[in-house]
């Protein structure tokens, strides 16, 4: 790697990024105009320690997870995208690997529904995004590794973040876990992919049935009302919208209330107290 080149690329793209622009609050005073080095490292999901290592170019060979996060919470185009690719060392991801780019449209249209919990899902249910609505209601920014994983989180580890019936469980498992293996049949040559199925095999033997069954089947409903049970208001009853976003295989999940609604104003409240009572009880 280049390393002072990619560290100035990095730090040059940070200082031209107005806060205000990718959901950074800007209470007080502030030395510069750009994003601040920890405010980059929470939206890129790294830490701030990294951060500053790969900026100095003491740190060297970030993964390619790293510098696609890196390239998102920057909001690089195609060719800047391409060029902090090559300034790492590496190839830019192929056609043939699930894309965690969220180009710059999406990012526009998520700008505009900001006061909405959103997260936003890569075609293998890997987290790549969430706003801070996403996060008061969820935690989402304590998980970690596989836990990022929607097929993961459903079939393996604590569930959903709705409040359902075992039935309705059953069925939401069905579902992504038949989206995963179009996304299988889709991108044939990500090893991610192949890591991934084996290791949901080897954690549970109901994915293993579902895998081999000749009768899965994608769920045709998109939407679903469903009940978030947060720590500090109460149940909140929520619509769930899910769009795809068919150029980047992109899954992207809109959480709503009705408008006037004492569910409303429990997500308002929500979003009021931030995250400090839903991080509590994640860990």
């Amino acid at each position: 790697m280049a390393d002072s080149e990619f560290g100035n690329a990095v730090r040059r793209w940070r200082d031209r990024i107005r806060p205000d622009t990718v959901g950074v609050p800007t209470g007080g005073r502030r030395r510069a105009a750009g994003l601040r080095r920890e405010e980059l490292s929470a939206l890129a999901g790294i830490s701030v320690d990294y951060l500053t290592r790969l900026e100095q170019g003491r740190a060297t060979s970030p993964s390619t997870q790293v510098v696609e996060a890196l390239a998102r919470a920057l909001r690089l185009g195609d060719a800047e995208r391409e060029l902090l690719f090559r300034l790492a060392g590496q190839q830019p991801p192929g056609a043939g690997l699930v894309s965690q780019r969220i180009p710059p449209s999406v990012h526009r249209l998520l700008a505009r529904l900001s006061g909405n919990p959103i997260v936003v899902y890569d075609a293998m249910w890997n987290v790549i995004s969430t706003n801070r609505a996403y996060d008061a209601i969820s935690g989402a920014q304590t998980w970690r590794g596989v836990q990022r994983n929607g097929v993961w989180r459903n079939v393996v580890g604590p569930g959903p973040l709705a409040a359902l019936s075992e039935e309705e469980r059953d069925e939401q498992v069905v579902g992504i876990v038949a989206d995963l293996r179009l996304t299988a049949a889709n991108y044939p040559d990500d090893p991610r992919i192949r890591r991934l199925i084996a290791e949901l095999s080897r954690a549970s033997p109901r994915f293993v049935e579902l895998w081999s069954s000749a009768d899965l089947v994608l769920p045709e409903d998109r939407g679903r009302h469903k009940i978030v049970e947060h720590p500090a208001v109460g149940d909140i009853a929520l619509d769930c919208d899910t769009l795809v976003v068919a150029g980047d295989d992109l899954r992207i999940m809109i959480y709503s209330a009705e408008p006037g609604s004492e569910d409303a104003d429990r997500l308002a409240l929500a979003l009021v107290l931030g995250t400090q009572d839903v991080v509590d009880v994640a860990r």
